[in-house]
């Protein structure tokens, strides 16, 4: 593995945010690759709720000043970037101030879901791989943690499927039990039609709950890690059907050599 490339995109990331299962592994991951020899890049959004200053992120003029088209909107994406403290490893932050300037991840203080997570979503995924492209950084393996960042399975399948700095990226999507209650918009499907996604892989999203977005997520990746102990209801049995490669929960202290092994022998190694 050493000297491969694994670009990891979380929606969470320790010590930018809280401590939780996502946050840590998506984290632990990276950290234990990196300092196997593996070349990594770290992408999270940058929520209003990251302390700028106390984590020295500054903007990276270069890379920033394009504009993405959500949903027939021109959205400026502004990328930052921090080193974590002793690691030696970039995190890429994914910025907007409309999307992502507020002073909360996910909901408002009623605990309501944001109207608009699945344009935060669909910029997201645009964000991270524009970025990369500017880096002309051409990953071997993609690793994609948590909700948020789900739909980059999708767009590299087809969006960016004529992309040829990813013609030879393998996606790895670990999954987790930690989601959402309720739906996000009823126009997801529409906004993901809009970027020429096929109306089969758009449909999924008429009811845009956590479930379909992780069955988009698995369908749209070569593998996947089951990053919870337990996962919701129904992913288990997709998991099955869809005949996918399958990293089973590992305990914190099998992280390192079992994602090492499985990156080895089940995702480098597809045709």
């Amino acid at each position: 593995m050493k000297d491969k490339r694994i670009l990891y995109v979380s929606s969470e990331v320790t010590p930018y945010l809280p401590e939780t299962e996502l946050a840590s592994t998506s984290f632990n991951v990276a950290k234990q690759a990196h300092s196997k020899g593996v070349q990594t890049r770290i992408f999270m959004p940058r929520f209003g709720v990251i302390n700028e200053r106390r984590h020295q992120l500054h903007e990276v003029i270069r890379l920033s000043g394009m504009n993405l088209i959500i949903n027939d909107m021109d959205m400026p994406l502004i990328i930052k970037v921090a080193s974590i403290p002793k690691e030696r490893m970039q995190v890429y932050f994914i910025d907007n101030d409309e999307y992502f300037k507020r002073k909360a991840m996910y909901s408002d203080e009623d605990d309501k879901l944001f109207d608009d997570n699945d344009e935060r979503m669909i910029f997201f995924a645009k964000g991270v791989v524009e970025t990369v492209k500017k880096l002309n950084w051409a990953p071997d393996i993609i690793h994609v943690h948590g909700w948020m960042a789900s739909l980059l399975p999708l767009y590299l399948r087809e969006y960016y499927k004529e992309e040829p700095l990813f013609n030879q990226s393998k996606i790895v999507t670990s999954l987790y039990n930690k989601g959402f209650e309720g739906e996000l918009s009823n126009e997801m499907a529409n906004k993901v039609r809009f970027d020429r996604i096929s109306d089969e892989k758009a449909s999924v999203f008429e009811t845009p709950n956590h479930i379909n977005i992780l069955k988009s997520a698995i369908k749209n990746s070569d593998a996947v890690v089951k990053g919870s102990e337990i996962l919701p209801d129904g992913i288990e049995d997709f998991i099955a059907k869809d005949n996918t490669k399958v990293l089973e929960f590992q305990s914190e202290e099998n992280l390192t050599e079992a994602y090492l092994e499985f990156y080895r022998e089940n995702v480098l190694e597809l045709s």
